[in-house]
């Protein structure tokens, strides 16, 4: 993104232009889409936590990308192992990205093999009406249970 682009998406309170378009398509389709209203702690030899991009009212997590480097997938994964009841979707600005320069895999393929679904620009409408149950929490906390003590 050039300091042009990342400058008109931050006045409006974003972090990037694909973030703005979502959230204007979102507007348009009457989705009352919470940005960046959610925490999710992970672990990664630390305490960490995760701020998803967008929260839609059925409680999908949509998470936009348009860099979607090493450590963006490495973090996704362990999420995904740490909190699996969560329901984390990408979307895109091209799933046909290479992961890296010279890679045969893409953005696409990286989903479809981890068990994420992605889609390109717009959040799906299917996506939007789907059932499901809007996630009320603030922080969704990691799951200590898991931790063994000594």
């Amino acid at each position: 993104m050039n300091g042009k682009s990342y400058r008109a998406a931050r006045k409006q309170g974003y972090r990037s232009g694909l973030e703005v378009k979502l959230a204007e398509y979102l507007k348009e389709q009457g989705v009352l889409a919470t940005y960046e209203s959610m925490k999710i702690e992970w672990e990664d030899l630390a305490y960490r936590t995760y701020t998803p991009d967008f929260v839609l009212p059925n409680g999908i997590i949509i998470e936009s990308k348009g860099l979607f480097t090493s450590e963006d997938r490495r973090k996704h994964q362990l999420i995904k192992k740490q909190h699996p009841s969560l329901d984390i979707r990408f979307v895109f600005s091209n799933s046909r990205s290479k992961l890296r320069k010279g890679s045969k895999s893409t953005y696409a393929s990286w989903c479809d093999t981890k068990g994420f679904l992605y889609y390109d620009r717009i959040v799906p409408l299917p996506w939007l009406k789907e059932k499901g149950k809007a996630i009320g929490l603030k922080l969704i906390s990691f799951p200590y249970d898991k931790i063994v003590r000594k």
